[in-house]
């Protein structure tokens, strides 16, 4: 079983998709890659990430219109979303979040910082996990006494 979590990049630049990866796995990440929101969406259903690394200015459908359908899918509305984008306005980043997005990291970025971001993401989607199972096997039928 592998447990290395596993981070999706979608970026249609495939410089940053090659840093990107290089930095994922020099910090014990497994990660994936997309080219574009159409490749990222079918990448989703094929293995759930543990977290998304989604740049926003992309060909066909930008990144905003990925995060907003995943949020709008039961299956994939919980994995964490960070943009990485050159898209530095206030704007964009309030609109991103908007979105659901957990994080809004501009580029060029700093790898240590990055890497925080990332992994401060990652432990709070498994202890939400953890969380909900526990509520969950709280209140299941078979826990209860009579």
């Amino acid at each position: 079983m592998n447990d290395k979590k596993l981070v999706l990049v979608v970026d249609d630049n495939k410089e940053n998709l090659k840093v990107l990866g290089s930095i994922l796995k020099e910090n014990g990440l497994s990660p994936a890659f997309a080219q574009n929101g159409a490749k990222a969406l079918n990448a989703i259903k094929m293995e759930l990430p543990d977290l998304i690394l989604l740049d926003i200015m992309m060909p066909d459908m930008d990144g905003f219109e990925v995060c907003k359908r995943l949020k709008q899918n039961a299956a994939t509305q919980d994995i964490p979303v960070i943009f990485m984008t050159a898209k530095t306005e206030k704007e964009d980043v309030i609109q991103g979040l908007e979105l659901g997005a957990v994080d809004y990291v501009t580029k060029p970025f700093n790898r240590q910082e990055l890497m925080t971001r990332v992994n401060t993401h990652l432990k709070l989607k498994a202890t939400e996990e953890k969380l909900k199972q526990a509520i969950a096997a709280k209140f299941s039928p078979s826990s209860r006494m009579i």
